[in-house]
């Protein structure tokens, strides 16, 4: 990391595990860790979003913003959630204009939702204007409540991303 990480814990129970490296370096600010963590935690844990959509929005973030720490946290909890390892390396390898067309590998191991929000994803983090056709066609597969969800989600880990690479927090960002 950049920076030294921080030593200094709050106070807390005792843990087993020491705190992973993006908590010790958000807590060179008490303020912003904590701030941070409410916000992260709600994303994680208090949407309606399934698992994989979830983690996919979030892996796919961190494909394209070269953040192989944050890749390794999400990308487990995709298996784990279902995805097969197939569409696993589509998240990981795709450009963008492969999550559309008949016969492509994507169309194969993704479902019409996993693409849609796969594009909506891409377009956000790279050019962030959502073309009316990718927000049309996430809009046809979710409702509100999910959109603004899966909106949140990607714009949370753009955040979350770019912390890690700028810091290099976990020492092994660029993805790509």
């Amino acid at each position: 990391m950049r920076l030294p990480y921080n030593p200094l814990q709050r106070p807390s129970p005792p843990s087993p595990k020491p705190p992973p490296p993006l908590d010790l370096a958000l807590l060179h600010s008490f303020p912003v860790a904590d701030g941070w963590n409410s916000f992260i935690g709600a994303i994680r844990t208090r949407t309606t979003l399934s698992t994989v959509i979830r983690e996919l929005a979030i892996c796919r973030v961190a494909v394209i913003n070269g953040a192989l720490f944050e890749w390794e946290q999400h990308a487990p909890l995709l298996s784990e959630g279902g995805l097969s390892d197939e569409a696993l390396a589509v998240v990981r390898d795709a450009k963008e204009e492969t999550f559309s067309g008949a016969g492509s590998v994507a169309e194969r191991v993704l479902s019409r939702e996993q693409r849609a929000l796969l594009r909506y994803t891409d377009a956000m983090t790279k050019t962030v204007t959502v073309p009316e056709e990718v927000f049309q066609e996430l809009r046809d597969c979710f409702c509100e409540r999910e959109v603004v969800e899966i909106t949140a989600t990607v714009a949370a880990y753009n955040c979350v991303s770019r912390f890690l690479v700028a810091l290099d927090v976990g020492e092994k960002n660029h993805l790509h």
